[in-house]
């Protein structure tokens, strides 16, 4: 399976701070915010990544994730001169894509969950169709809202409905077979000129293809997209941090533990954050995990 970042977009909701920085190179808590949709990828066992972003942002993204290849992965950059929709990424990433199966991941998304590794395990493994998550949420109308029936097959979707007809928000997570591309690049544009999606959903859903998995309770998710919700997942991953003593998306120990590089190599990157706390983390984890400094 390959993956995607996708990490375009003017960040408005945030004007005036990303009038000079990308949304995702702006801090949730101690690292940057493109780290937490990038470890859902490595935690699915996806190598081979694909981010796209903006002409103007992808140099710092670049600078800051480099080829990947620190961290066992192989990543590479694509521009969106503007913002047409989410399924534009696909057309985009067509050749990244190829003939396998894709991990759409949103670069402003935040995810925590215990069981979040095993959940990902089960669903990347001979994807049919599409696989979304749902998260119950107290305010609906504001999302995209899925309905299934008892197998989990998806019945309906609905953009932001006055009357949602469940409380599951779907959430910035999403899994294709190959077949997405050629289904994105026959869209006709939605009223706001945008390629959705919901309408790439919505055709998995009338071939019978589409499936929704559950995050449910346990599970933290933030579209970190706005000043409140940024501070909000800060909040929530700077008390986590503290209390248990572990890091949220540390994207050198997501590598480590995933064996896509050895605890040597692993020292190495946490020397080089050194003496930052997040960096004595890091080589604290390498340790912890069979590497011997000197």
């Amino acid at each position: 399976m390959k993956g995607i970042v996708l990490a375009g977009g003017h960040g408005t909701r945030l004007y005036p701070v990303t009038l000079g920085i990308s949304k995702q190179l702006l801090p949730i808590n101690d690292k940057p915010l493109i780290y937490y949709p990038l470890s859902v990828l490595m935690l699915a066992g996806i190598r081979e990544i694909l981010v796209i972003s903006t002409p103007a942002d992808l140099p710092n993204l670049q600078r800051l994730l480099g080829d990947g290849g620190h961290l066992g992965l192989d990543i590479g950059y694509a521009r969106q001169d503007e913002p047409v929709g989410l399924a534009d990424a696909f057309i985009i990433g067509a050749d990244h894509v190829g003939d396998d199966s894709v991990a759409l991941v949103l670069g402003d998304n935040v995810f925590h969950g215990n069981a979040f590794y095993d959940l990902l395990q089960r669903n990347v493994q001979n994807v049919d169709g599409c696989v979304l998550f749902g998260y119950p949420v107290s305010d609906p109308h504001r999302y995209g809202v899925a309905e299934t029936d008892a197998q989990g097959r998806l019945v309906s979707l609905e953009e932001k409905p006055a009357r949602p007809r469940s409380d599951r928000a779907v959430v910035g997570l999403y899994l294709y077979d190959k077949d997405v591309v050629d289904i994105a690049k026959n869209l006709s544009p939605s009223a706001r000129g945008e390629l959705e999606i919901t309408d790439v959903n919505r055709v998995y859903m009338e071939r019978g293809k589409a499936r929704l998995v559950d995050l449910g309770r346990g599970f933290a998710w933030m579209d970190a997209g706005t000043p409140e919700s940024m501070l909000q997942a800060s909040q929530y991953v700077q008390t986590l941090e503290k209390r248990q003593g572990v890091r949220i998306a540390c994207v050198e120990e997501v590598a480590l533990r995933m064996g896509f590089i050895d605890p040597a190599a692993c020292h190495r990157l946490g020397e080089k954050l050194a003496p930052s706390d997040y960096g004595k983390y890091v080589c604290a984890v390498a340790e912890e995990l069979g590497h011997r400094p000197g």
